[in-house]
């Protein structure tokens, strides 16, 4: 069995889990999520404590921890919730948020517009910067890599949308 499934996960008070015929949900302060459950795993659910059981030992070790990760994603984005930082380095280069669209501005010529999903907050504190911030934690970084994929930085000037954490090493220009 997976090493990552062999942990117990602890369920924190004020979060509700509740596991009906496969379908697995977590609530919380932060909002809620729903989860499938892969047959070749089991869950049991003792006094705030989840323990994942594999169905069979030779075919599921790996999709235990898997799950195992999951749930414990769900539990922690429903408690405190994710959030990416992106900047925008350019001239020129800015963002403005009305209402659910996102308004990018990042050297082409033709503004981009994204409409913000359920579930996720877009805040925009300064022109160059985006916070994204939700509770599932795969939804936070997908959007997140997609307003980076409107303008990836480039290795020369450094100009496009990048991770707040992100270093970009610059290429040296071509010599004469």
């Amino acid at each position: 069995m997976s090493r990552v499934a062999k942990m117990p996960l602890t369920v924190p008070a004020g979060v509700e889990f509740s596991n009906t015929a496969g379908r697995i949900s977590v609530k919380g302060a932060k909002g809620a999520l729903m989860f499938s459950l892969p047959s070749e795993v089991e869950i049991k659910f003792d006094g705030g404590v989840i323990t994942i059981v594999p169905a069979s030992i030779e075919k599921s070790p790996a999709l235990s921890g898997t799950v195992r990760a999951t749930l414990n994603n769900m539990v922690e984005g429903v408690t405190k919730g994710y959030e990416r930082k992106l900047n925008l380095v350019g001239v020129g280069y800015r963002a403005t948020l009305a209402g659910k669209k996102l308004n990018l501005a990042v050297g082409l010529s033709h503004p981009v517009d994204f409409m913000v999903p359920d579930g996720i907050v877009i805040e925009v504190p300064t022109q160059t910067e985006i916070v994204i911030k939700g509770a599932d934690k795969h939804m936070v970084g997908q959007i997140a890599a997609k307003l980076r994929s409107y303008r990836p930085p480039e290795p020369y000037k450094g100009k496009g949308v990048r991770y707040s954490d992100e270093k970009i090493v610059l290429k040296e220009a071509k010599k004469k």
